[in-house]
């Protein structure tokens, strides 16, 4: 191409083409430069159609425009706005500084588009196929929009920034020679990051990446069966919500706007492991009837995670393992239906300060999510669960869950342990339920007063006074241990009713000793 001062005046050079000659007219008068046929099929940038000469421009000249290109035209902004065109060669911007507004709309690469260290205001790609984006640590004053397109070789925004917004929209991402359809580790996007109804085929990778407002996966579909992780984002920060939930398919808003009834609705979906261990997000993160298809080596990996609400709503994953250990929430919002079976959850030292379940979820089959959450006995599960339903006033089944805690411990003791244990669950339910007591020593007492009356005035002891035979204050005396009501001292017993005696003393003593320990593990727990 010919340079020089005619060129930076504004001449159009000798050694364009035709299609380039009206790109370089439009891109100093800002307006659009379209070469549709206007027939869908052919113009489609994803379909089989070739597109001739009359439709391409080189990837030189576009980079020329770009970089250094004409003034604009008296009254004008210069623009690059292309539809419909055939770019061939490589698109190489790396390390340049893009200074005009840049929108490409349903346009076809030939090669590879490469942004390293570029510098831009704001770029849109719209509905373009593209074998291949290159843009570690690209920036972006604005918006990067690539909704609709697609990567035949994946993506790569390692280290990025984003000034403002990066959509992802309907975007279909295959994996690149790694296995990884978009690689974004490190990352910085000011505002939104939203790839709703993506489609991605490989290792989503969002390592350390930081979304200033919310991160908006709806309705995507993720897959990677060929490795164990389809999004991988440990120690991503959200400074609001994380959403793996369902969007409206077929409506104008893809935007996280709840859609009107009757909406049809795609859901998301995850075939392959998700690790978000360390992430940190200001809002929530929201389940919402997500799917995960995962093998037995898998897993929905929540570990540390730190956010004011987790909406575990969820389809219940039917394989793999949902991991939430160490992690800390201030709502739990969950399903019964959402949690995986015993040995598939995993969360200790998991933190909620309130549960707040969508649809019925009972204390007993709360308990049996603690218990799949458990496979060997761990006293803290149950004492977190314990803890909440406290302080949300509901006494009764906290002391249930303290209860059960106990039940299952005695699990794990010896054989002599264990039946003390029975004991005193049969007898005052471990002392969270001390009215058993009460209940046992009162058929005891009328059970001992009536044999006892049944069997007459027993023979004296001796000693200068001698109270009457009562048999209902013999059977007393002989139950309560410690406390002397003057008859067990005084009448004596021969024969079988010896035994009777030693067996109401032996009781007596059981019960005693139980509501003691029970009265002790109260006082200890408050």
């Amino acid at each position: 191409m010919t340079e020089g001062a005619g060129i930076r005046d504004g001449d159009l050079p000798d050694d364009l083409t035709a299609a380039e000659a009206g790109m370089w007219q439009a891109f100093r008068n800002g307006s659009v430069y379209d070469l549709s046929s206007g027939d869908t099929a052919v113009d489609d940038p994803h379909g089989g159609h070739p597109w001739g000469p009359e439709r391409t421009v080189r990837a030189r000249t576009v980079c020329w425009l770009l970089l250094d290109g004409p003034p604009a035209l008296a009254g004008r902004v210069a623009s690059l706005k292309l539809t419909g065109i055939q770019v061939s060669g490589s698109l190489d911007l790396a390390g340049g500084t893009v200074t005009p507004y840049v929108e490409l709309r349903s346009c076809r690469f030939e090669r590879e588009i490469l942004l390293p260290e570029a510098r831009f205001t704001t770029v849109r790609l719209v509905n373009c196929s593209v074998p291949r984006l290159e843009a570690a640590r690209v920036q972006t004053e604005g918006d990067l929009h690539l909704p609709r397109c697609r990567f035949l070789g994946g993506v790569r925004l390692t280290d990025a920034q984003i000034g403002t917004d990066l959509l992802l929209n309907q975007a279909v991402v295959y994996r690149d020679r790694t296995g990884r359809s978009i690689s974004a580790d490190g990352m910085t996007v000011g505002q939104d990051l939203q790839a709703e109804m993506l489609e991605s085929h490989g290792e989503l990778s969002l390592r350390s990446a930081n979304v200033g407002v919310s991160l908006s996966l709806r309705g995507a579909r993720l897959r990677n069966p060929y490795t164990r992780l389809a999004l991988n984002a440990p120690q991503l920060t959200v400074e609001r919500t994380l959403y793996l939930s369902p969007a409206g398919v077929g409506g104008p808003q893809l935007a996280g706007r709840t859609p009107p009834r009757g909406t049809r609705m795609q859901h998301f979906e995850c075939h392959g492991g998700v690790r978000l261990d360390d992430g940190r997000f200001g809002d929530a993160v929201d389940l919402e009837r997500a799917r995960f298809v995962l093998t037995d080596e898998q897993e929905l990996s929540l570990r540390r995670v730190q956010a004011p609400e987790l909406r575990f709503l969820g389809e219940r994953p039917q394989r793999g393992k949902v991991v939430l250990s160490g992690a800390r929430v201030v709502n739990l919002v969950d399903r019964a239906s959402s949690w995986p079976g015993p040995g598939n959850l995993h969360m200790p030292g998991f933190a909620y300060e309130n549960l707040v379940p969508r649809g019925p979820f009972p204390l007993t089959e709360r308990l049996e999510w603690v218990a799949a959450a458990t496979a060997e006995y761990h006293p803290e599960p149950y004492e977190r669960l314990a803890a909440v339903l406290r302080a949300s006033g509901e006494d009764e089944d906290a002391r249930e869950v303290l209860l059960a805690k106990q039940r299952r411990r005695r699990e794990t003791l010896p054989p002599a342990a264990k039946l003390w244990g029975y004991a005193q669950d049969l007898t005052v339910a471990y002392g969270y339920r001390p009215g058993r007591a009460a209940v046992w020593m009162a058929v005891l007492w009328a059970a001992g007063s009536l044999a006892f009356a049944y069997a007459g005035p027993p023979r004296t002891g001796g000693g200068p006074v001698q109270p009457p035979w009562n048999p209902a204050l013999f059977a007393l005396d002989l139950l309560l241990p410690v406390i002397d009501l003057g008859q067990v001292g005084v009448w004596r017993l021969d024969g079988g009713w010896q035994w009777l005696a030693a067996a109401l003393v032996l009781l007596g003593w059981v019960l005693a000793t139980t509501v003691a320990a029970g009265a002790t593990r109260l006082l200890r727990r408050d």
